[in-house]
């Protein structure tokens, strides 16, 4: 497989998981890579590659992001590849679900996504060219007990990603949502937080949480096969919309939207016809 090896991949949340998988990815195809992270000590062993920036950047921080982007720009003069790949995930029943928690989360997920989108496309308008990867999950499509938190900002990424497309596609931007299922990240054990538990709830979720925190460590998904992927799709002309990752991605996807478009036939005959008579 050969790949664009001229782009300038701009990666948050790059220390580990997916972001520093693509990085790595990146880099061993011979791309220039800005690599973010909160904490730029985890991104020394990325920094030794003189085709690296490793900058500090908090999505929650709009200076961080323009000093980012800002730096990136004077360093390699262009954005090719957004990669919004920061974030993290809050579990619990809604009831259990904290406020300053839950808008923390949206601040994180979905206002960080936008804002380091909003700093880069105005270059990539005036290349006329650039990739938007966002990074979200089979939770944005489907969701599991005790998620939420976490699918509602993936369920708004997807749509604001939607749009987003749509708004772009003039200036020669493309826009891809990468909906993972289980991959053997940090996400089930450092990157999840979940919410205090009510005891009324055990019922509902003791199974849940078990099995969830069990997968830490497990999960079939390996990063740097799914970061393959991302490369290839960076090199389509026209990529999908959408990118499932695994099995379990496309299985749970496939039988949401099947339910979903059988309910839909089923309340068609009462629902439909709604005109004025």
């Amino acid at each position: 497989m050969t790949y664009d090896s001229s782009r300038v991949w701009f990666i948050t949340g790059a220390s580990t998981g997916f972001g520093r998988a693509i990085a790595r990815a990146a880099l061993a195809a011979g791309n220039r890579v800005v690599a973010t992270a909160r904490d730029t000590t985890a991104l020394a062993d990325l920094a030794s590659d003189p085709k690296v920036l490793a900058l500090h950047l908090d999505v929650t921080d709009q200076a961080t992001i323009d000093d980012a982007v800002r730096d990136a720009l004077g360093a390699f003069g262009r954005i090719d590849v957004l990669v919004n790949n920061a974030g993290y995930g809050l579990r619990g029943a809604i009831e259990e679900l904290d406020d300053a928690d839950l808008r923390k989360q949206f601040d994180t997920n979905v206002f960080g996504v936008l804002a380091v989108t909003r700093a880069v496309l105005p270059t990539m308008r005036q290349q006329g060219s650039g990739l938007i990867l966002q990074m979200s999950s089979v939770g944005g499509v489907t969701v599991a007990l005790g998620g939420a938190a976490y699918a509602g900002t993936k369920f708004a990424l997807e749509g604001l990603s939607e749009a987003l497309a749509a708004e772009v596609a003039y200036f020669g931007i493309k826009v891809v949502l990468v909906e993972p299922g289980p991959f053997r990240t940090d996400f089930a054990g450092r990157s999840i937080r979940w919410a205090e538990p009510l005891a009324a709830y055990e019922p509902v979720l003791d199974a849940e949480r078990t099995r969830f925190d069990a997968q830490d460590g497990q999960q079939p998904g390996d990063p740097d096969r799914a970061a393959e992927v991302i490369l290839t799709i960076a090199d389509m002309a026209e990529p999908p919309l959408r990118v499932p990752l695994g099995p379990q991605s496309f299985d749970r996807i496939r039988a949401a939207l099947t339910a979903r478009l059988a309910a839909l036939d089923e309340i068609e005959p009462l629902a439909r016809d709604t005109s004025y008579r």
